[in-house]
């Protein structure tokens, strides 16, 4: 594997308050990178700064070998970023089904293709053909013509995986995928994401607090504490490192 994405010494203050501090790792191709730590080590600000929502104090990205430093989030999505948040972010009045067609005629607007004739009030066959076949793979189809205010916490978050994947990224990024699912939800999670990395090749960066989600969806993990990378390498060496025990997975995981 080639590495996709390069982050080199990137630093991120806030006044006198150093949030990042010369943060260094490379994501490869294809591979699924989790990023990992406690509350306030930095992990969303990381997030923010690589998908071009907030800008970095110094240091250097790289995306396919070019600089995206000062890249804007529009441009980086055109690019082939796609992200999910903490709290899903979807369209609350929009259909289920809305809400993903939004994101493919956006998709395919960025592409330069056509959406159709200029006088048609509604979006394509083929538009909504994928749409449904998308909420077909989410598990979503039945709840298709709900507007979107009324899913359960879990649907929205897997409606707005669906949104992020109608926008065909190279890299899906996912802030907390499963938080405040179910056990069965979060199960059901990680067997899409790890089918579409199969199926698809994308590359997979995500932040979680569940570790089983952590350990069944990367292949290699870093550890973040006060802003600053404690160790990077595969999950089972990451497991048995004694510094990470001791500030983040507990002493009975770290030497599980």
């Amino acid at each position: 594997m080639t590495a996709l994405i390069e982050v080199v010494r990137l630093c991120k203050s806030f006044g006198t308050h150093s949030v990042l501090k010369n943060i260094s790792f490379e994501v490869m191709d294809g591979e699924g990178f989790a990023i990992i730590g406690p509350n306030g080590a930095g992990k969303t600000t990381l997030f923010k700064i690589l998908t071009g929502e907030i800008f970095a104090t110094d240091g250097a990205i790289r995306y396919q070998g070019e600089d995206i430093m000062g890249v804007a989030a529009h441009s980086r999505v055109h690019g082939g970023f796609g992200r999910t948040f903490q709290v899903s972010r979807v369209l609350p009045e929009f259909t289920v089904l809305d809400n993903v067609i939004v994101a493919i005629e956006a998709r395919m607007r960025g592409q330069g293709l056509p959406l159709g004739k200029w006088y048609q009030w509604r979006p394509s066959k083929a538009v909504i053909e994928e749409a449904y076949y998308r909420l077909v793979d989410m598990g979503l189809v039945d709840r298709r013509f709900v507007e979107a205010r009324h899913l359960s916490h879990g649907d929205k978050k897997s409606l707005e995986l669906a949104v992020a994947l109608a926008l065909e990224p190279r890299v899906l990024m996912l802030d907390e995928p499963t938080a405040g699912m179910s056990p069965t939800e979060r199960r059901r999670t990680v067997e899409l994401i790890s089918r579409i990395r199969a199926e698809h090749g994308i590359t997979v960066m995500l932040t979680e607090h569940d570790m089983d989600v952590v350990f069944g969806l990367a292949d290699r993990l870093l550890v973040m504490n006060y802003g600053e990378v404690i160790v990077t390498g595969p999950p089972e060496e990451v497991r048995r490192n004694p510094t990470v025990g001791e500030i983040y997975l507990g002493k009975e995981m770290a030497h599980a």
